[in-house]
């Protein structure tokens, strides 16, 4: 099998404090895995990626001047947005598409698979946020992109973009009234998902360890094509800006989550550089 680099870092100002993050940035499949038995048509689908958000990370990224991390592997070879627990993180059939290199599976090629892909792609999450916090002195603030389809199960979805949290509410509540400032378009509060999941990219580098974050959904017919990723980036850019020179949110402030009560014995990195504190 040829080297396949399960993750790229875009390179950024680090002692800006803020990061961005792309769970499923690309539609990619190492070559040996033959597509998953899939056609290609798969591919151009949400269940491989989520449409738009790669370049509209990239674009945000260079204008903010901010390091992005993004996953380089198909959601449907592994998920990187579920815990090494999970048993969604690999899918044996997703929105009606069964993936024939998904089942069945035995029990070393799913380890090989989180080893190989999942877990370096959380190492460079967890790298360069710690990075962010050392070279900043401060908590960073992170900021996840996703997109969503406009209809599921053929039911519309009206919400524009969403915001989706477990109960940090820190730099949920300025990026939902930010976003709807300007009162064009309607912003999903924990919708068409709930924010609370166990073990995903938030809850194991954010909600545990205090740092503030949020994750933003925007629907995927709005930023498909070129115009509307430069159209998001202008909506974003200031937005992301502002949230990001705010100081409240550059503090360390573990929330209890709503899956329930963090892994025995959960500790605060100690190169974590300001106050904490554990708000139940």
């Amino acid at each position: 099998m040829n080297e396949f680099l399960p993750f790229e870092i875009v390179d950024g100002r680090y002692d800006s404090g803020l990061i961005l993050l792309a769970d499923h940035a690309t539609n990619h499949i190492p070559p040996g895995y033959h597509r998953l038995g899939l056609p290609d048509s798969a591919f151009e689908r949400h269940i491989a990626f989520d449409i738009g958000i790669e370049a509209l990370t990239r674009e945000l990224a260079g204008r903010l001047g901010v390091p992005a991390v993004m996953s380089r592997f198909s959601r449907l070879l592994i998920d990187p947005n579920r815990g090494e627990d999970d048993p969604t993180i690999i899918m044996r059939i997703s929105d009606g598409a069964i993936i024939p290199g998904n089942h069945p599976i035995a029990p070393d090629e799913w380890q090989h698979r989180i080893e190989t892909f999942h877990r370096p792609y959380h190492h460079a999450v967890g790298d360069t946020i710690a990075k962010v916090a050392k070279i900043s002195g401060r908590a960073p603030l992170v900021l996840s992109l996703h997109s969503y389809t406009p209809a599921w199960k053929g039911v519309p979805r009206p919400w524009h973009a969403a915001v989706l949290w477990d109960t940090d509410h820190r730099a949920v509540r300025p990026l939902i009234d930010l976003l709807g400032e300007p009162g064009d378009i309607l912003v999903g509060d924990n919708e068409p998902y709930d924010g609370a999941l166990k073990g995903d990219t938030m809850y194991r580098h954010c909600m545990i360890k205090g740092i503030p974050h949020a994750l933003l959904e925007v629907r995927q017919d709005l930023i498909g094509h070129e115009a509307g990723v430069t159209a998001w980036a202008d909506r974003l850019q200031p937005v992301f800006a502002r949230m990001n020179a705010d100081p409240a949110l550059h503090r360390y402030e573990v929330h209890a989550s709503r899956t329930g009560p963090y892994p025995e014995g959960f500790e605060i990195p100690t190169s974590d550089l300001n106050s904490k504190e554990f708000v139940s």
